[in-house]
């Protein structure tokens, strides 16, 4: 099972009750409404992970920059997204700027969201920081990780 049919499937499940509470509670009923959200969860972390790949492969003359960034612990926004702080470091010699990939995971590490965040402008032997935040709200226990990064 990919990791998209998992997050699918989890927000599925989370969503069975409000399925179920609808004036048509019908097993079948149920179950495709159940369908139906999983498939929108899927699309959404697909679509999240297709567009944070499109932005790196924009990027003309990148170098690989993951270890020199970092990111905090990740918090709830007032909206309910959850942000992260990134903070990059410049070792050129001159000013860049970053695209950082930060993948929010559940508690078992599996995708839920996909972001890419850019901190512009990082002067050399500086830093520079930015804010990640989910395309969509995320429950549970969300982590954040780098995923890849790119100095140009």
């Amino acid at each position: 099972m990919t990791r998209w049919t998992t997050a699918a499937l989890l927000t599925a499940l989370a969503l069975t009750g409000l399925a179920a509470c609808s004036d048509d509670n019908n097993p079948s009923s149920v179950a495709s409404k159940v369908a139906s959200a999983a498939s929108r969860a899927g699309d959404a972390v697909a679509s999240a992970t297709a567009e944070a790949g499109r932005r790196f492969d924009d990027i003309k003359n990148g170098v690989d920059a993951k270890d020199d960034v970092r990111i905090g612990a990740p918090a709830t926004a007032s909206d309910g997204r959850t942000t992260v702080q990134v903070t990059a470091a410049n070792k050129a010699a001159s000013a860049k700027s970053f695209a950082v990939q930060v993948d929010f995971t559940d508690g078992t590490g599996k995708l839920v969201d996909a972001v890419v965040v850019t901190v512009p402008d990082v002067p050399a032997g500086g830093t520079g920081k930015a804010t990640a935040r989910s395309t969509h709200r995320l429950s549970g226990d969300v982590r954040a990780k780098v995923s890849r990064a790119a100095r140009y």
